[in-house]
């Protein structure tokens, strides 16, 4: 009877186990031929967002839904692959992509809880449900998860499924990848990761929100313990290991944007903006990698250089009193959704911090930080705010408890009171012989102020315009010994177009005849609008466009001489290229190349060169007397101050427009064009005395005392066709006797034109013979 029983059951059990293999055959028959095609892992291409980097390869911004950096398995440290094995399968190497035993050990998991509280999904499934499934709960995608697993296992190695697992998983904070994640949760590159930074990432597969070490960082320590003890029971780590990584603090950034050390916002904008107009929307997710021309530390000496300058203008001027005030419950709990939504609205500008008082007095002021610190703020911290503590100021200006500051750090952790500038500045430095922009800073905080001032604000250059109507006379035969007279102008208002015009000198004075070289060293804007009249505003504005300049910015008037058209900062530095390379029109050039996520190069620069291919623009004599007229702006004119960087190779020219509404300075030596802009968004004068000298050249000279030093001095030999001659300092005629000399184009023929004043009738000519070609004015 046993027997029969046996036989029975045998009977029965074997019948079972062939209609469940014909069964499970039958249904592998018709999934099989519905799995898709592994195409997607064998040609990978993930969204791989744009990457904007400099010329040194620093990365400068990045833009795309998916973060991700994509890494080789060759590349990833052996901490990291053991921490994701003992997480979510260790058995990896040894399955054939489902593994068994997880799948009982699961399964009677489940039935003694009587819920489903473990799975059995290995590396291989997930990879397949990653890439062609939903995360659907019902047994058909089980089925195609598993047939899935089988037929990537087939295909692909070990190594690679894990590689496309590690590039591909989604771990929280936008990041697809463990590189990526390394960066964004701990500014760490994968392949310097330390064990317990590894087992966190390690633990955010299973859940990447409730295991986020930002926001949910409790749950996050849990899951890395266990981790670690996993990584501990495998034998990938010591006891002694595991001691240590449990209790290793970890330094987890609360900002999880990837960390970009360079400040280029502007520029990675402007890069952006390039690649979208050509690929679209592709732009995000194709993995293109923008090469820029920006140098690291041009960049930096650039930005520094701007806050700076906008700073010190800004402290001149006063502290206009908090940004606003809030008030503050008693209960220490009730004041934290307040201090978030002040810091919201008032985000840190860098090292320029917001803080909400919580105490003041005229000796010491207390304040709380957006993450939490307190600044305590006492003695020359508070010099600059000293009347906004006394309570005599208006309680609107007044800081007191619950006010809204600033405070800036110095490097010994003392805290200052400032404030916010109002006022705008640009930067842009560009290397004159093929134009590549070394470092761009279009604004204080590109995320106050979009609007990129470089390229985009069209304002008056003022005096800084003037070399150019100088360079324009040059061609018409005045020298810089021409000697021009430094008296009133007076248009009548029939003349003026209804308006008598009587422009003046900035100082005011009239100093009588003097040189042209004189003049535009001292800047003198009589001169200028004698010199003018004299080649004609029609000339100046056809002559003008051969520096880049749009001729119809700068309307043919009187007034052309003094900057009252409008330019950029971009083409006040393309235009005194002109100048600093020997002659030669250059255009500015940002992105070197660009490259897709394999490194192949889609597109790449090719500019023009000075000397070799690029337009010559004017003539290399023209362009060797105007540097050497604006080495002396910066010797013994406006630009005096220049003489601080003890360097005998510069040049350039200030500028100030009426009513100090906008100040430059535009300098360069044979290496590097910088121009330095400050003004308001809304013109406005910037206040008594704000001239280019006094506000954008600490700007230009704070640049450039970083970005040359170390650089040897070079002074441009003279071109052929030059010649130094004796000359008379009062009269500017040739003088054999005189001490004092000055450059002349040798073989000069004068171009007329027919709008050419006859010499007789020029404005303010010195008296005398036409002794020499070379010293007349035609």
């Amino acid at each position: 009877m046993l027997k029969r029983w046996i036989l029975y059951i045998g009977s029965v059990a074997a019948g079972l186990a062939i209609v469940g293999a014909l069964l499970g055959g039958f249904v592998l028959a018709l999934l099989w031929p519905t799995l898709p095609p592994l195409d997607a892992l064998a040609d990978y291409q993930p969204k791989v967002p744009l990457r904007v980097l400099s010329a040194d390869g620093d990365l400068l911004g990045e833009f795309g839904e998916e973060r991700r950096a994509i890494i080789h398995i060759g590349e990833v440290p052996d901490v990291m692959k053991h921490a994701i094995l003992a997480a979510e399968d260790e058995r990896f190497y040894q399955h054939g992509g489902v593994d068994y035993l997880s799948v009982l050990r699961a399964a009677l998991s489940n039935l003694t809880a009587g819920a489903t509280q473990q799975g059995a999904g290995t590396i291989t499934m997930q990879v397949a449900r990653n890439f062609f499934l939903t995360r659907e709960k019902t047994m058909s995608r089980k089925l195609r998860e598993a047939l899935l697993a089988w037929k990537i296992e087939a295909n692909f190695t070990k190594d690679e499924i894990l590689e496309l697992y590690i590039n591909q998983i989604y771990l929280g904070q936008r990041a697809y990848g463990f590189a990526a994640a390394s960066q964004i949760y701990f500014g760490t590159p994968l392949e310097e990761v330390t064990i317990p930074e590894a087992a966190m990432l390690a633990g955010l597969p299973k859940a990447p929100s409730a295991y986020n070490p930002i926001t949910n960082p409790r749950r996050a320590r849990i899951r890395q313990q266990y981790v670690l003890r996993r990584m501990r029971d495998l034998h990938y780590i010591t006891d002694d290991q595991w001691r240590e990584a449990q209790n290793a603090p970890l330094n987890v950034r609360q900002n999880s944007r990837e960390p970009i050390s360079i400040h280029a916002e502007y520029v990675a904008e402007m890069a952006r903006q390039v690649v979208f107009e050509a690929y679209g929307d592709e732009t995000y997710t194709r993995g293109i990698t923008v090469w820029t021309t920006i140098h690291r530390s041009d960049q930096d000496a650039a930005y520094a250089a701007v806050r700076r300058g906008l700073v010190d203008y800004d402290q001149r001027h006063g502290y206009r009193g908090p940004e606003g005030f809030v008030n503050l419950p008693a209960d220490a709990a009730e004041q934290e959704p307040v201090l978030d939504r002040v810091f919201q609205d008032h985000p840190d500008s860098d090292n320029i911090l917001a803080a909400v008082v919580l105490q003041a007095t005229p000796q010491e002021v207390r304040a709380v930080l957006a993450d939490g610190d307190q600044a305590v703020v006492s003695g020359s911290g508070l010099k600059f705010v000293q009347r906004a503590l006394s309570d005599k100021t208006p309680v609107n200006q007044r800081i007191r408890p619950g006010a809204i500051v600033r405070v800036t750090r110095d490097d010994n952790g003392h805290y200052a009171i400032t404030q916010m500038p109002l006022a705008e500045a640009a930067f842009v430095s560009v290397r004159p012989q093929d134009g590549a922009i070394l470092a761009l800073v279009g604004g204080f905080d590109f995320a106050r102020n979009e609007f990129n001032h470089v390229t985009q604000a069209f304002r008056q250059p003022g005096s800084s315009f003037k070399p150019f109507i100088y360079s324009a006379a040059l061609e018409k035969g005045f020298t810089p010994a021409t000697v021009i007279n430094d008296a009133p102008f007076f248009v009548p208002a029939d003349q003026a177009g209804g308006e008598a015009w009587e422009p003046k000198n900035y100082d005011g004075r009239f100093d009588g005849p003097m040189r042209l070289r004189m003049a535009l060293a001292k800047s003198k804007n009589l001169v200028t609008i004698r010199i003018l009249q004299a080649i004609g505003p029609q000339y100046a504005q056809d002559y003008i466009a051969r520096f880049g300049f749009d001729p119809k910015l700068h309307p043919a008037y009187l007034t052309m001489g003094l900057g009252a058209g409008s330019a950029t900062p971009m083409q006040m530095a393309t235009a005194y290229s002109v100048f600093a390379n020997g002659g030669f029109r250059i255009t500015p050039y940002l992105i070197a190349k660009i490259t897709d996520s394999h490194g192949a190069v889609l597109s790449e620069a090719k500019p023009a060169v000075a000397g070799k291919d690029a337009e010559q623009a004017i003539d290399p004599r023209n362009a060797f007397i105007m540097n050497s007229l604006l080495h002396d702006v910066v010797t013994y004119g406006t630009g005096a101050r220049v003489a601080e960087l003890k360097r005998s190779d510069l040049a350039g020219k200030t500028g100030t427009t009426n009513e100090d509404v906008d100040a430059w300075f535009c300098g360069y030596d044979m290496a590097k064009v910088g121009i330095a802009w400050i003004g308001y968004d809304q013109p406005k004068t910037l206040g008594t005395a704000e001239t280019g000298a006094r506000a954008a050249l600490p700007i230009w000279m704070s640049y450039m005392q970083r970005a040359l030093k170390g650089v040897p001095q070079d002074v441009p030999a003279p071109p052929a066709g030059v010649v130094s001659v004796p000359i008379n300092p009062d009269t500017g005629l040739r003088d054999d006797s005189s001490t004092l000399s000055d450059w002349f184009m040798t073989e000069f023929t004068p171009r007329r034109s027919q709008d050419a004043l006859a010499p007789a009738t020029v404005p303010g000519a010195a008296p005398g013979p036409a002794h020499d070609v070379r010293n007349q004015l035609f």
